[in-house]
């Protein structure tokens, strides 16, 4: 299963592995491999933390979770809750990934704990930052929560690739059945 990175800020990628959270949710982090995998991918620490273990994948997913209510609330124009801001601003207090310039160009070290302090810190930065226009994605069945950087913040999906692909299709297969009729 593949990870999606396209929300513009790590920590909304993170929520984003919870899919479909409205209609039949679909985790693609079921366990400290998935975890591992994810922040491998991600880019935050190259082939993974050693030290995912199940304490740290519940903490990442609590992470995960408060995020995504943070952005919700967000949305919605509600003030944050307390309980999610505490999570966060707990698992930020954290100290992050260790990056160190070599001969061979950038080193990033650290632990699981290092890595979700530097994701917590990205929710903070997105979440705090009232510029940023915060959407979700336009299609029906998707509820993942991206950073609109368009051009008059006009972008409906989440990315092109899954979301905006098939609305577009559906719509042409209605409007072809519809010259039809």
């Amino acid at each position: 299963m593949a990870f999606a990175f396209v929300s513009g800020n790590v920590a909304l990628d993170l929520v984003g592995t919870l899919q479909w959270r409205r209609t039949t949710p679909r985790d693609q982090l079921t366990g400290a491999v998935d975890l591992r995998r994810w922040i491998d991918e991600a880019g935050l620490l190259p082939g993974g933390p050693d030290d995912v273990d199940p304490t740290a994948f519940r903490r990442a997913l609590e992470l995960r979770e408060a995020v995504h209510r943070l952005a919700r609330d967000r949305l919605e124009g509600r003030g944050f809750d307390r309980g999610a801001l505490g999570v966060v601003n707990e698992i930020a207090a954290a100290p992050g990934r260790r990056v160190e310039l070599t001969a061979a160009g950038a080193r990033v070290s650290g632990d699981t704990d290092a890595v979700l302090a530097d994701v917590a810190a990205a929710a903070i930065a997105v979440l705090a930052d009232r510029d940023l226009v915060l959407k979700e994605c336009g299609r029906e069945s998707c509820t993942r929560l991206y950073v609109d950087r368009s051009r008059g913040s006009r972008r409906t999906w989440c990315g092109m690739d899954e979301c905006g692909n098939r609305v577009k299709a559906a719509a042409y297969r209605a409007r072809r059945r519809g010259d039809r009729r």
